[in-house]
């Protein structure tokens, strides 16, 4: 949201904390943001406090530039990072690197600066996906592009206010970006770290970047050329949020913890099963679950046109049963941006009543398995494995072990699609 802070022009900017150095504690002393005990015990809040300084310089910086952009661009994107959500990907990346037994004060610092380039990196991500998507809202407020909108709503014609809103967002996308490359960049200067650590901690960090971009273009093409087959879904969700959500944030706890090939391998294939069955359960939550518990509407996927894999299972579905009824309301509702209530509760009869709501949370269920098999074969650290365990549990709304499916038809008709699914 904008800031209500009055800004006046800057004459000289506030002291500069100078860079804490990886290793530069004492053998007993805890990092700034806290010590490995501390950070145990409210990752969020130390990655909160890690953010908060960090940001500050950032937000000088800016200031010192020009009073509006920072006030309009800077700040909002500033306190969108630190306003944060669940911080699953700095969990991820810290439970990692305990799991994988580091935890000394250089090893804090190193994943605590990596986990707030990790939610910058995020903040850029959800500010141009809420552009493109043209989406209202984000964890209940208004959206970047929305809120900026709204503030020259009264200085400026609509369309001309709807283009700043856009323009804006789309910069302060690309500043979280690079206040994020910025922040991975100073790590691997720092002589702390080791040459073969920042090496492998930079190439993990540069395919990630290329990974979510490429899951967000499949994303929006599908939405563009309606070409979604069930394949296409699960290979814009694994590169969208299995890769770059779970498994990468995994990849660079075990990097900085020294971790070796194998135990960096494992973690990296449980990391993909789970971040595979938290994108369909984001995919079951958009049409199903409360929006007052996701922070955004109910079935924008649906008015989006974005074909998800639920969506796509049940038109496979429904086209094997030969049923037009429901393939009828999929071909109405599916790219409708003025959907009623009533024709999205038709939706999700369909997908229900389809049976691609079961097949999708046997997926889920099924990927969770092999989360935990894949967990089980790793040399880890039991306590911080089974924090790690619960938080992929979290993550992936698993309550329990559910049967595999049994309808044999369902698995045909989406092989006959082309589909992976069924792999």
């Amino acid at each position: 949201m904008r800031s209500t802070q009055a800004i006046g022009r800057l004459t000289a900017g506030p002291p500069r904390r100078p860079p804490a150095v990886p290793g530069s504690h004492g053998a007993g002393e805890p990092a700034a943001s806290g010590g490995v005990c501390a950070v145990d015990e409210d990752v969020p809040g130390a990655v909160g406090r890690e953010l908060r300084d960090l940001l500050a310089d950032r937000l000088a910086d800016c200031h010192g530039l020009d009073p509006v952009f920072a006030r309009d661009v800077a700040e909002r994107t500033a306190g969108f990072t630190r306003r944060g959500g669940r911080r699953i990907r700095p969990r991820l990346l810290w439970w990692s690197l305990r799991a994988c037994g580091g935890g000394d004060p250089a090893q804090v610092r190193v994943a605590l600066r990596t986990a707030a380039a990790l939610e910058l990196l995020q903040t850029c991500a959800l500010v141009h996906d809420d552009l493109m998507d043209q989406a209202a809202t984000r964890r209940g407020a208004p959206a970047l592009h929305a809120d900026v909108t709204e503030q020259y709503a009264g200085t400026a014609p609509g369309p001309a206010a709807r283009r700043l809103g856009a323009s804006t967002a789309v910069l302060a996308g690309d500043l979280a970006l690079a206040w994020a490359d910025d922040t991975l960049a100073g790590l691997l200067l720092e002589p702390g770290l080791s040459r073969d650590t920042a090496y492998r901690l930079h190439e993990v960090w540069r395919a990630m970047r290329t990974e979510m971009v490429a899951g967000q273009y499949l994303d929006v093409r599908g939405q563009a050329v309606s070409s979604g087959t069930p394949g296409r879904s699960i290979r814009a969700a694994c590169l969208k949020s299995a890769l770059y959500t779970v498994e990468r944030p995994l990849h660079l706890g075990a990097v900085l913890a020294g971790a070796d090939d194998a135990t960096t391998g494992t973690l990296r294939r449980a990391g993909r099963c789970a971040g595979l069955a938290f994108q369909l359960r984001d995919d079951l939550d958009d049409l199903f679950a409360d929006p007052r518990a996701t922070g955004k509407p109910s079935g924008g996927d649906v008015r989006e046109g974005t074909p998800t894999y639920p969506l796509v299972v049940a038109r496979a579905f429904a086209t094997a049963a030969g049923d037009h009824h429901a393939l009828g309301v999929l071909d109405h509702a599916v790219g409708r941006s003025d959907l009623t209530d009533g024709e999205l509760a038709d939706v999700r009869e369909v997908v229900a009543g389809t049976g691609a709501r079961d097949h999708v949370e046997a997926r889920i269920a099924r990927l969770d398995r092999r989360c935990l098999r894949h967990l089980g074969e790793a040399a880890l650290e039991p306590e911080a494995a089974g924090r790690l365990r619960a938080l992929l549990a979290e993550i992936t709304g698993t309550a329990g072990q559910v049967p595999e499916p049994a309808a044999a038809p369902r698995a045909a008709a989406l092989a006959a699609a082309g589909s992976e699914a069924g792999r």
